[in-house]
């Protein structure tokens, strides 16, 4: 009964969800350079002939660019195993559609995935007719489930975790919404403690199970690497300069760390990487306000006064590896923001990782990394300039620990292809 009214319920407020978003949507596309990419395809409108369409390939559904990254890394290892596996990549945001296209796998279908009608949802499943649909990390939406279910679809939903807030959140909605979440086929965790919440939501315990994460697994996929690009880039600011990388930050936390690191040791240049590359302007403006000249990657030229200078990196898809040059790197979302960033390709690179309070999307990675002594977590942005100066002068335990830190994540090896597995069974 609560699931009927629950459907209900979520029918009459989807169309005025999607007219009360739509204007926000617009501009966020036309920020990301959306526009031009197949955004019709979110409406199950497709240019490409029906007839070319690969039917009876494996759905991967991707949100943003993370999940697309790790979209794509369980593309790679499924492709080992399996090199005639046919794979649609469907993503939500035209930043993840971007990464997915720059990746250039071939034999791929690149499309947007249907926005949550009836109607697009049908017309989706009936023109490409997945042999199943994997969410990645993904939002389980309701018509997408039920509609896939009574089509014979299986929908799977793999890297799958919940912060606490989350999981109660859903517990006291268990009834309403446990008719929809039961329509997964089955359901990999990353963690043990991740698996009761799904079992509370009408999943069968024997279609849970532990797998790891996807993205702490460190030995598949690329690790951080260095690119010549990016050395000749870094030299116009100066020889043997330490280098204080910011990732993924969120607003006002760039003019904060930069202002922290200048603090730290003058002669760092900090090196600072937007979650959201559209929002250079902004970040750019307050840097200038903090005193820095700030130097764009998309428009890179040498800057006038290096020893004033900061580079901004305004691109998509290249974290990694400008995280294989930095000397430090301080991690986004953990300051000003809630629940951080993954740390994870700070410590593959075998460098020193300083969060602020704020991890709780990468409890208990992100507890277990500070016990290691790789990665140091400070209490607010003022207590940033010591700890900075501590990792740029590491001493023996913080060696130590930078090394014990990348043995952390050893308990998800393989994670990846333990997915593959569950997803081929």
């Amino acid at each position: 009964m609560y699931g009927f009214f629950g459907m209900a319920l979520y029918r009459l407020l989807l169309p005025v969800l999607f007219v009360a978003a739509f204007p926000g949507w617009l501009v966020k596309m036309a920020r990301r350079g959306g526009f031009g990419s197949g955004l019709r395809e979110r409406l199950s409108i497709y240019r490409a002939p029906i007839d070319y369409e690969p039917c009876g390939a494996v759905h991967l559904h991707a949100v943003s660019v993370g999940e697309t990254l790790l979209a794509l890394k369980l593309l790679r290892e499924w492709r080992r195993a399996v090199p005639d596996q046919k794979f649609v990549l469907a993503t939500g945001t035209a930043t993840g559609h971007a990464v997915a296209n720059e990746a250039g796998m071939e034999d791929v279908r690149i499309v947007y995935a249907p926005l949550d009608f009836r109607w697009m949802v049908r017309r989706y499943l009936k023109r490409f007719e997945p042999a199943q649909i994997v969410l990645v990390e993904g939002e389980a939406w309701p018509h997408l489930l039920l509609l896939s279910k009574r089509a014979g679809i299986p929908v799977r939903l793999v890297n799958a975790r919940m912060s606490p807030r989350s999981q109660r959140r859903y517990r006291k909605f268990a009834e309403w919404i446990r008719p929809v979440f039961s329509q997964l086929d089955r359901v990999g965790v990353q963690e043990s403690a991740d698996a009761a919440i799904w079992q509370d939501l009408g999943v069968p315990a024997a279609n849970v199970r532990v797998m790891g994460s996807l993205k702490f697994d460190p030995g598949t996929g690329a690790h951080p690497a260095k690119r010549e690009e990016f050395t000749a880039m870094l030299a116009d600011f100066g020889a043997s300069r330490p280098i204080v990388l910011a990732a993924s930050t969120h607003a006002g936390e760039e003019a904060m760390i930069a202002t922290a690191i200048r603090g730290a040791a003058p002669g760092a240049l900090p090196v600072i990487v937007p979650r959201h590359a559209e929002r250079r302007a902004e970040v750019k403006a307050q840097l200038i306000a903090a005193g820095f000249e700030v130097v764009l990657r998309s428009q890179f030229s040498a800057p006038v006064d290096a020893s004033a200078a900061c580079l901004v990196v305004d691109s998509t898809g290249e974290l990694r590896d400008w995280t294989a040059h930095a000397d430090v790197v301080v991690i986004g979302k953990s300051f000003l923001g809630t629940g951080g960033q993954n740390p994870c390709e700070g410590v593959l690179a075998g460098r020193p990782v300083v969060f602020g309070p704020h991890m709780e999307n990468f409890e208990p990675l992100a507890t277990d990394l500070t016990r290691s002594g790789g990665c140091l977590r400070v209490s607010d942005g003022n207590s940033l300039p010591d700890t900075l100066r501590r990792a740029l002068h590491p001493d023996t335990s913080l060696r130590d620990g930078v090394v014990a830190a990348r043995s952390v994540l050893l308990r998800h090896e393989g994670s990846t292809a333990r997915t593959v597995e569950l997803l081929r069974s």
